[in-house]
């Protein structure tokens, strides 16, 4: 188990001879003898904690292995829709929760929720296949119709794998800790979308959530208040405190900050969410750092903001880094972090040469713009939701670096944050 000096959750190295490996005896549910069962508790950077259990049964030689998210369920449920255009895209690395459903539309064939597992499409593919052929023989012979008609679908999957043509892969996940890896990182990847989603009330009572409270406090002076609430370190999971308090930021809007801080391992984190809503038009946010003191400048980066540095090829998708309110500096140091920490997807065994290459000479240009090596670069921060902000040093005056374009959402980004199926009127009738 986890010393009080170690973290709960450890990053995962490639040449770790100690991984931290915990060893539990539990009974075989084959055999009813006695086996053992290992958990290693993880991180996977731009991603969250996980657990990876195996067990295994030296008396009958049973095996298995399971994967479960480390973490709490997320505020919205996630969906992947991954192209697969060539066969390297086979070996993309996915972590599938115990609630996700995965789906290959061109084949009208659904995975329905099962074991989490940390697996790639390949896997995937092959588990489905090893499923359907299970009995294959006894059915060929007793349903002969049903039979072929699985046969068929055995095919069709073992043939994806030489990707003759595209297909489209889909993993859905309501509880929201589902991923699909990025091999481009840190650009953007072009073969997956992804989408948030807020979950029906038939999925949060299959999830066994229950449902918040609604309503307001309208005490004057509410806004003065920080709000304390007992919750666990998202790093070594030991007890501590959040703080909230709504701030407004001068010729901005008001945002409420949640800061945790936690006396066992020494891990603070702070997070951002808006406190007025959705605007009416997204907002694009372009400066042009020209001087080491744009580094000090203040930045609100919502949950649903990208961001992007052209110059040196650098963009987020939606929702990557989740809420941040620090300065310039800060954010570009959390993006780095993000990419430097020990990675089984980028960093470890599995990752080729051409990608830590690739990695590290990004991080180099990440660098020279923290440390003003690099100048006349932009750095640009997109938001639908228009709930981002980057500092104006000249206000009220407008800054000659700066360039503010507020725009009208499109069909897919209305679709990103839930507009185009909310109701606003008449829905008192349908309910």
């Amino acid at each position: 188990m986890a010393g009080p000096d170690k973290p709960l959750f450890r990053d995962l190295h490639a040449d770790d001879d100690d991984p931290e490996v915990t060893e539990i005896e539990s009974l075989c549910l084959s055999c009813h003898e006695n086996g053992m069962t290992r958990l290693f508790l993880t991180k996977i950077p731009f991603f969250r904690e996980v657990i990876l259990s195996s067990f295994e049964c030296e008396h009958c030689g049973m095996k298995n292995c399971e994967l479960q998210p480390g973490s709490t369920i997320q505020d919205q449920g996630v969906t992947y829709t991954l192209e697969i255009k060539e066969e390297k895209d086979l070996n993309r690395q996915i972590v599938q929760t115990e609630k996700a459903t995965v789906s290959i539309p061109s084949l009208e064939f659904e995975v329905p929720p099962t074991k989490g597992v940390l697996t790639t499409v390949e896997g995937i593919i092959d588990a489905a296949v090893s499923g359907l052929s299970l009995d294959q023989p006894a059915r060929m012979e007793h349903y002969p119709e049903i039979g072929a008609k699985i046969s068929e679908v055995i095919l069709k999957l073992t043939m994806l794998k030489n990707v003759d043509e595209p297909f489209t892969l889909i993993v859905d996940d309501p509880t929201g800790n589902s991923f699909v890896e990025n091999p481009y990182a840190p650009k953007s990847d072009p073969n997956t979308v992804v989408k948030h989603y807020n979950r029906t009330a038939a999925m949060d009572e299959a999830l066994g959530i229950m449902p918040a409270e609604t309503g307001q406090d309208d005490t004057p002076g509410a806004n003065e208040e920080v709000m304390t609430f007992n919750t666990n370190c998202p790093n070594c999971n030991a007890p501590c405190s959040t703080h909230m308090k709504m701030v407004e930021i001068p010729h901005f809007k008001e945002v409420i900050i949640m800061a945790t801080n936690c006396e066992a391992c020494g891990a603070r984190s702070n997070e951002v969410k808006s406190a007025s809503g959705i605007e009416k038009k997204g907002c694009r946010i372009k400066l042009k750092i020209t001087d080491p003191i744009d580094m000090s400048r203040d930045v609100l980066k919502s949950e649903t903001c990208s961001i992007a540095i052209p110059e040196i090829e650098f963009e987020t998708d939606f929702g990557t880094l989740g809420g941040k309110f620090t300065t310039l500096e800060g954010l570009l140091q959390n993006v780095k972090d993000h990419l430097t920490g020990p990675n089984s997807f980028l960093q470890g065994d599995s990752s080729t040469q051409e990608n830590k290459s690739r990695m590290d000479s990004f991080c180099g240009k990440l660098d020279q713009i923290i440390n003003g090596e690099m100048m006349d670069v932009h750095f640009v921060l997109d938001d639908p939701a228009g709930n981002s902000y980057l500092q104006n040093v000249y206000a009220p005056d407008d800054d000659p670096e700066m360039e503010i374009e507020h725009y009208d959402r499109n069909y897919d980004e209305n679709e990103i944050l839930g507009l185009n199926d909310m109701k606003t009127e008449g829905y008192e009738e349908e309910s």
